[in-house]
């Protein structure tokens, strides 16, 4: 009698779909921020968005990477200019919640400037303090 025992199997199935279920939400931010607390719930998107945070000592970081501010207009520019053909891609202002508010306006100003209208702050979801 030829019976194949699937048991091991579905144990290590169930073990790779814990470790997956419990690594992919740390997957999704590569700078460590802050983010405040906000009852708003999430965003549908269509396309993948330019994500652009602001850490706690005041460093940008456009995706993972870190720039200067001073080369931050430059780089939304070339963002822009490779989506001329459509409309502009979606932002994700990541922000620490102990940064200053002047400082966030000034980014989103920049922001503005060069054409990227549909921003979207980042929160946690949560109970505002």
């Amino acid at each position: 009698m030829a019976d194949i025992n699937v048991t091991p199997l579905v144990d290590v199935m169930l073990v790779l779909l814990i470790i997956f279920m419990v690594t992919a939400p740390l997957l999704t931010a590569g700078v460590p921020v802050n983010l405040p607390d906000s009852r708003a719930k999430a965003l549908d998107q269509d396309q993948k968005p330019v994500q652009l945070s602001i850490d706690s000592q005041g460093k940008l970081f456009l995706d993972d990477e870190e720039i200067a501010e001073a080369d931050l207009p430059q780089r939304l520019e070339r963002i822009t200019a490779v989506q001329a053909g459509g409309e502009p891609p979606q932002v994700f202002l990541r922000a620490d919640r102990q940064l200053d508010y002047g400082r966030v306006m000034g980014i989103m100003g920049e922001l503005n400037r060069a054409g990227l209208n549909r921003v979207a702050l980042v929160t946690v979801e949560g109970r505002p303090r």
